[in-house]
């Protein structure tokens, strides 16, 4: 994948997402709670002859372990035609990826068996956000599971300045607007939408920490990562920027792994 053909890629490195400028230096796991958490959402998911959407795949990374696991169909919905162009390549004809808003899939009412979203639910408005779960029970059928893997602030006894503070924090360092939530308003936004929360997994928000990275990219795609921070001085001022915001949160970080079925 070369580095032009990555969403934003024509913006300077100290004006990308955080997740792209990661991507363009080569990480390709760009989920909070790493592989271990994707995996584990996937298997709670229950994928096997079922019909799935995944919303914002991306880069494809997670739609390769989607198909891994057999599903009867899959649809990638991707707004960005840039990313959905990468997706493409790793589903193949596997499945198709149309460019589309979450929020506006274009999918048929009660038309897929699993939807599954990561780390992008976190990135929208309040508005938005409830947009979007209003879109997963709009395409599900009854019975069908929402999957998601997100970050969570904790405790739930946060006040509301703290948890502007760390929301604040977090979007000066990776130039989005993050809005994560806390467990309780997680499940809130999920029930007051018509779903049960089923299950709820937690995992530590360590994207950048060193073991992580091995861990998620495998010791060469860690070396390669750490070799292009080394030589990239603007990028690499972005990255130790985020890891600095994520340490100095990290006892109110936490990725989040939620699976909720429509009734």
């Amino acid at each position: 994948m070369a580095t032009t053909d990555l969403p934003y890629a024509d913006r300077r490195d100290e004006d990308m997402p955080g997740h792209w400028i990661l991507a363009k230096l080569g990480k390709r796991v760009l989920r909070p709670g790493g592989l271990e958490l994707t995996e584990h959402l996937l298997a709670d998911a229950d994928l096997a002859d079922a019909d799935v959407l995944e919303i914002a795949p991306g880069l494809g990374r997670t739609a390769t372990e989607i198909l891994a696991r057999s599903p009867r169909s899959y649809r990638g919905v991707e707004a960005d035609e840039a990313a959905a162009m990468l997706a493409r390549e790793a589903v193949g004809d596997r499945g198709t990826v149309t460019t589309g808003e979450a929020q506006a899939t274009g999918l048929a009412d009660d038309s897929v068996d699993v939807a599954i979203g990561e780390a992008m639910l976190t990135m929208q408005s309040d508005k938005v956000k409830t947009q979007i779960v209003d879109e997963a029970v709009r395409v599900l059928r009854p019975g069908g599971r929402y999957a998601i893997h997100e970050l969570a602030l904790h405790p739930d006894t946060l006040t509301d300045e703290q948890k502007t503070e760390i929301r604040q924090s977090l979007a000066r360092s990776i130039k989005v607007n993050a809005r994560p939530l806390t467990e309780a308003e997680w499940r809130e936004l999920l029930t007051n939408a018509g779903f049960i929360v089923e299950q709820v997994r937690f995992a530590p928000m360590a994207l950048l920490q060193p073991r992580r990275i091995i861990a998620d990219e495998g010791l060469g795609g860690a070396l390669r990562f750490v070799a292009n921070v080394i030589r990239n001085g603007d990028a690499r001022k972005r990255v130790l920027g985020m890891r600095r915001t994520f340490r100095k949160y990290q006892g109110n970080l936490a990725a989040i792994e939620v699976i909720a079925v429509r009734t």
